[in-house]
């Protein structure tokens, strides 16, 4: 009797699963479906592969201002992360090694900041931005997203772990902070910083609202606002550029997917 109500839980379980699955897999079949058919097709909500699929992707990569669409995304991907992953590590190594009293405030403070939305932020910023000259300019989207509390977070958290006799020793032997951040520490925090980078660049990949609200001048804008674009026009293009969108997103995590877990876990092992 346990064994039936055992395979009977397992066997709904199971289910449960492969339809959460489905209900994931989905949208990514969509996107795919949609870029073999035509427009007319995908209006009328057809679920299976056409005969579009090299017209559809000849056309996407001809469209009008999508190569410059993809390199503004990915500019302003890349000075994000690259900036976000300098300050994240040099601020996670200072909120373990130098003492202070009001450090772990001012930690709590920051973890905090990552539960207020953007809406409550947006007035205010661009009110600052505004006055700073700094609308249609990248640095309205640059500066703020150079401050990454969960990569802060990661990176922290990891370090806390490092034997802190092997700093004392170095700092004995006259190693200057910046010597042993550089190499001791660093060298050491290669799972945290992957899991960083993998979750700050799709973070900054994605970005809408910001590009929306501070970058008027349609050359400006990523590609993730220039999609929306493509659908009023062309909806068959659409899913082939949004594929087209997806490729560096899914390569970087594929790519890194083990230091991402790894980097979770580790960094979650010391509270």
């Amino acid at each position: 009797m346990m064994n039936k109500k055992h395979l009977i839980g397992e066997g709904f379980k199971h289910v449960f699963l492969m339809t959460l699955s489905l209900l994931c897999v989905f949208p990514f079949y969509w996107m795919i479906v949609g870029m073999t058919n035509s427009s007319a097709d995908i209006t009328m909500g057809k679920l299976t592969f056409g005969n579009k699929l090299a017209e559809n992707v000849t056309n996407a990569f001809n469209y009008s201002n999508l190569w410059r669409a993809f390199g503004n995304s990915l500019l302003l991907a890349v000075i994000v992360t690259g900036i976000g992953l300098l300050i994240c590590s040099i601020a996670g190594y200072a909120f373990v090694v130098f003492p202070s009293r009001g450090k772990e405030i001012l930690f709590l403070a920051l973890i905090a900041s990552m539960m207020v939305p953007f809406a409550a932020k947006i007035i205010p910023m661009f009110r600052m931005f505004s006055k700073m000259g700094l609308l249609n300019n990248y640095l309205a989207i640059i500066l703020p997203a150079m401050f990454q509390p969960l990569g802060v977070f990661l990176i922290r958290q990891q370090i806390q772990d490092f034997p802190q006799e092997t700093l004392e020793a170095a700092r004995l032997d006259g190693a200057s902070e910046y010597r042993i951040y550089r190499s001791i520490v660093k060298p050491n925090l290669s799972s945290a910083i992957a899991a960083a980078l993998i979750l700050i660049f799709i973070d900054n990949w994605n970005i809408v609202d910001q590009a929306v609200i501070f970058l008027r001048e349609p050359y400006q804008q990523p590609l993730s606002v220039y999609l929306c674009q493509i659908l009023e026009e062309q909806p068959d293009i659409f899913y082939a550029a949004s594929v087209f969108y997806a490729v560096p997103v899914l390569l970087i995590f594929l790519m890194g997917q083990d230091y991402l877990i790894q980097g979770i876990s580790m960094s979650g092992v010391k509270a």
